[in-house]
């Protein structure tokens, strides 16, 4: 090669040396014009957020999960620096979120991550870096992932919400919310929780933990449906605020009644940002108040109306009534003796009878018509719709008829009630409650002092007779000091022996204000007031000492029959008391002869059964007087140390004219022998009636056919003078 051409080979060389590096200069001054550029762009955007931020009052948050690191970017105004835009930025995790959220922000996070919820959304509360606390609304989504496709990281803004100030609790409204009984919990707006006190798990169960972050609804009951709930949010929402009763249910299940109270918070006119439930368990309390107002107006021994419900219920039914033209029956019930059932088996005994009669009216006169009871033994029935009043008289019928059998306490135990029932009727005879009620009381009354086990309906004579009737019970109460007292006694004749064998003694009252007082009319009354304990006993002394004077007049071979009533009975020291009288008046116990109903005995048959063993003990004789009239068997009698049983009058009565009484009797008397009992006929007063005792075997007869009952004197010398031939001539007389 040339040496020209060598230097221009060189020559070339350089030159294109120089224009790449011409060129190299070039791109690099492009290249950092364009950093330059893309710095002053970045630093231009970065302003621009940052005024956005201070502008919108929101910061920019990302959360990084591998590191746990947290970064926030905020503009505030710094007073040091001139009141200069400032931003800050903290990448420290823990401190930043209040520790009550904490637990609220993981559950909305997890939600997001598992794509149960599409952005993040929570509302919590951070530290600012002079240590005070600013509640925030955040909202994110995820920003970044792994190979594997985890979410590594979040991104997002946040706005203040609230006043700052507000957000720093006062340690006195922080300390009552925390020690009040009521529950108090903060929800967002869409009704999930925010922050609970500790009333709030007492009440439901549910840790702050369990509920954060969680729907309200996890509290709701079956005992409401789903639109009671959500008319309830929807209230809160639109006006602000829902007060009230309702039921919810706590972790385990259980369901409760709470008062509460709904409110939300915010600025008028806009949205809410915050809402508050409070409330308490008023379960105990309700069921309190129900019990008071079912005390006020049931018995609650037998579950029954009491006297206020009932005076409630029959005041609807005369509107009704009135408005339809129609009748109401009042029906006032008392049960016969049953002081002297309750006195003698306790008053726990005598409270389960009066369940089980409740329960058997109830059943009688049927759910549409009012039960109640007014107290003790009393009880009153309400029928609407009375077509007639013999259709009040129907329904009095069945409820005696129902009490025909015993009423069962238990296997063992059964005790035999009947009840006296007064009637009254709207509008015939009331136009008001108290009248209806006073009236068929006065009714009632009317039924007792006509024997009992009946019914009667009111009338205007009876307040006549109610007056009278008190005034002869105040009378009553002087008859032993006045002296106005005697016996009569009625004798017994034995047909087989064809002699006298023993004499009843009666009690008599002759009264010097109101004459001759039937038995029947101040019997019940003495028994009511309890008198018939002191005039039983006078009686029982007066009929020892009338016998032990005849005796010593020559008369033997006879016995005194002693009527006893059911309070004597179950008196508990009657068997002292006659064992008493024997001694005083030295009559042998085998001579006297106590007669108790047939109602008496079984009224209280386990009772009376103890009784009656320790007067046999004694050597006294018992009779069962008007055997037929009550409701007993022969068969029960039998473990009774019964001796004697008298066949009633009503029996006697129709023997030649009605088969069955006549088929009756002879049952009677044939069944009695098989037990080894004693049978006497009462009410005797023909020829034909002794013949057909007679023919029949019965033992003893006693009646008018024999002689009517008569006074002390007159009696012995009856005793005295009467021979076994006298029969023939009053056969033939």
């Amino acid at each position: 090669m040339t040496s020209s051409a060598a230097s221009g080979s060189t020559l070339a060389l350089l030159l294109l040396v120089l224009a790449l590096g011409l060129g190299l200069a070039w791109v690099w001054r492009d290249r950092t014009r364009l950093r330059r550029e893309h710095a002053t762009s970045l630093e231009q955007a970065e302003r621009r957020l940052e005024l956005a931020l201070s502008a919108s009052g929101e910061q920019f948050w990302e959360l990084d999960l591998e590191r746990r690191s947290l970064r926030r970017l905020h503009m505030r105004l710094d007073p040091i620096q001139g009141g200069q835009l400032v931003a800050e930025r903290q990448t420290e995790w823990d401190g930043v979120i209040h520790p009550e959220d904490a637990a609220l922000v993981r559950a909305r996070l997890v939600s997001h991550l598992k794509g149960e919820a599409e952005a993040f959304v929570c509302d919590l509360r951070i530290r600012e870096a002079e240590g005070s606390w600013r509640r925030v609304r955040a909202h994110g989504r995820a920003t970044a992932h792994d190979a594997h496709g985890r979410v590594t990281r979040v991104s997002g803004v946040a706005h203040q919400i609230g006043d700052p100030a507000g957000m720093r609790p006062h340690p006195v409204a922080d300390g009552v919310e925390r020690n009040m009984r009521e529950a108090v919990c903060v929800m967002h707006p869409d009704f999930s929780f925010v922050s609970v006190n500790p009333a709030f798990t007492q009440i439901t169960g549910y840790a702050p933990a369990d509920v954060l972050g969680r729907q309200v609804d996890l509290l709701d009951s079956p005992q409401h449906d789903s639109e009671f709930y959500a008319a309830i949010r929807a209230e809160v929402l639109v006006n602000g605020r829902w007060a009230g009763e309702l039921w919810a249910r706590r972790k385990d299940g259980e369901e409760f009644l709470c008062s509460a109270v709904f409110f939300a918070i915010g600025q008028p006119g806009h949205p809410p940002q915050t809402l508050v439930a409070v409330f308490s368990d008023i379960t105990h309390q309700k069921r309190a108040e129900q019990e008071l107002r079912y005390l006020a107006n049931f018995d609650a021994l037998t579950n029954l109306p009491n006297r206020a419900l009932l005076s409630e219920r029959l005041s609807r039914a005369i509107v009704r009534a009135r408005r339809e033209n129609s009748r109401i029956a009042v029906l006032f019930l008392d049960f016969d003796h049953f002081k002297d059932v309750n006195d003698s088996l306790g008053h726990a005994a005598g409270d389960r009878i009066l369940r089980v009669a409740a329960t058997r009216l109830q059943e009688t006169v049927g759910e549409q018509s009012t039960v109640a009871r007014l107290g003790g033994d009393e009880f009153t029935v309400v029928v609407e719709d009375v077509a007639s009043p013999e259709d009040a008289d129907h329904m009095a019928r069945e409820i005696i008829m129902a009490f025909e059998a015993p009423l069962r306490l238990d296997e063992r135990v059964e005790v035999a009630i009947s009840p006296s029932i007064g009637i009254s009727l709207y509008p015939d005879h009331g136009q008001v409650p108290t009248e209806l009620l006073k009236r068929a009381d006065t009714a009632m009354y009317q039924a007792k002092a006509a024997g009992r086990r009946t019914f009667s309906r009111y009338d205007d004579s009876m307040e006549v007779a109610l007056r009278e009737r008190a005034t002869v019970s105040g009378a009553l109460r002087k008859v032993l000091d006045r002296g106005e007292l005697r016996l009569v006694f009625q004798p017994r004749m034995s047909l087989p022996q064809r002699r006298i064998v023993g004499v009843e003694a009666l009690l008599r009252w002759q009264s010097s204000e109101h004459g001759d007082v039937p038995p029947a009319v101040f019997i019940p009354l003495a028994e009511e007031t309890g008198l018939i304990l002191e005039l039983g006993e006078w009686v029982l002394r007066e009929a020892c000492l009338t016998l032990r004077r005849w005796q010593q007049s020559g008369l033997h071979r006879l016995s005194m029959s002693v009527n006893v009533s059911a309070l004597q009975l179950l008196r508990g020291d009657f068997p002292l008391v006659v064992e008493r009288v024997l001694a005083e008046t030295g009559l042998a116990p085998d001579l006297l002869e106590l007669e108790l109903t047939e109602s008496v005995i079984m009224a209280n048959a386990e009772q009376t059964a103890d009784k009656l063993q320790s007067f046999r003990r004694t050597g006294v004789s018992l009779a069962i007087d008007d055997f037929g009239t009550g409701y007993s068997s022969l068969a029960y009698l039998r473990r009774l140390p019964i001796t004697t049983l008298k066949i009633d009058k009503e029996f006697i009565g129709d023997l030649s004219s009605d088969p069955d009484d006549a088929s009756i009797t002879t049952t009677v008397i044939t069944m009695a022998h098989s037990l080894g009992l004693n049978v006497v006929a009462e009410g005797v007063e023909t020829r034909e009636q002794l013949d057909f005792l007679d023919a029949q075997g019965c033992d003893e007869i006693q009646g008018y056919w024999l002689s009517p009952p008569m006074e002390s004197d007159r009696c012995q010398a009856f005793l005295r003078d009467w021979r076994p031939q006298d029969i023939r001539a009053a056969a033939t007389g």
